[in-house]
């Protein structure tokens, strides 16, 4: 990744955030908090992703929102942005978290089962 693409994503993140929790009047999409955004080498194509709180039922219906919300959310970075064109966004959810804790909970696993 380029120090562009560095900059430009860590500004997308802030700018998603804050748009998420300032502009966006849909419900759902208020459990969600972008954690990373990964741009292409030409900043057409951005994908943002997104740790949600909630159910499983409820992450689908944040993650729903979201997606009908980008046409939105991309009009209002295109106005912040000083960039040629806006990025395409997609949403995905941030499963890095989840991974974390299950191999965290496999590592303790097997602390227990150590004999002395």
């Amino acid at each position: 990744m380029s120090r562009r693409t560095e900059r430009v994503s860590d500004q997308l993140v802030r700018e998603l955030n804050d748009l998420l929790l300032r502009e966006v009047r849909d419900p759902r999409a208020r459990l969600a908090t972008v954690s990373r955004v990964d741009i292409s080498a030409d900043l057409h194509h951005a994908r943002a992703l997104v740790s949600l709180l909630g159910s499983e039922d409820e992450r689908a219906a944040c993650l729903e929102a979201l997606r009908g919300a980008s046409g939105f959310l991309r009009t209002k970075l295109g106005a912040r942005l000083r960039l040629r064109t806006t990025p395409e966004l997609t949403f995905e959810i941030d499963r890095g978290p989840e991974h974390s804790m299950k191999i965290a909970e496999i590592l303790e696993g097997l602390d227990h089962h150590e004999e002395p």
